[in-house]
């Protein structure tokens, strides 16, 4: 499973209203010019997170979104699963060697414990902390 830029991008989205939560709601205009994103597609993005009741919209000049829930009561997994779908790394039947079948279903639980156990708060938390190496995670 390679996570495709509506799991990355989403998660960009929602970390950016985690940074400004409990301060109104934030324009997806600004949301796009600060991560040089397309506002279009971010458009496109925030309907099923909205749909999920992951975010909240706010209409009227000063309308926006804002997070539905505490940065703390929302998981990676949670994000990644409404906007990318089920986490699976390969497709098997019944038919396939045994052995192969549980070496993926543990690396998908690995996956899914890890994604399930990191919340906005600490995702936000982790990237303030000055550490930027720019690593890329393909999965």
């Amino acid at each position: 499973m390679k996570i495709s830029t509506k799991g990355r991008y989403g998660l960009t989205i929602m970390m950016d209203l985690a940074k400004r939560f409990g301060q109104g709601p934030v324009p997806l205009k600004s949301v796009a010019e600060r991560h040089g994103l397309s506002e279009h597609y971010l458009e496109q993005l925030i309907a099923p997170l909205r749909n999920a009741g992951l975010v909240r919209s706010v209409r009227g000049a000063y309308g926006g979104y804002k997070l539905a829930k505490d940065p703390e009561e929302i998981t990676a997994g949670d994000i990644i699963r409404v906007l990318e779908g089920p986490i699976n790394l390969v497709e098997y039947t019944e038919e396939d060697d045994p052995a192969r079948r549980n070496l993926w279903k543990r690396v998908r639980d690995a996956i899914v414990k890890e994604l399930d156990s990191t919340t906005l708060a600490s995702l936000i938390n982790d990237s303030d902390d000055g550490n930027h190496d720019g690593y890329m995670f393909y999965i």
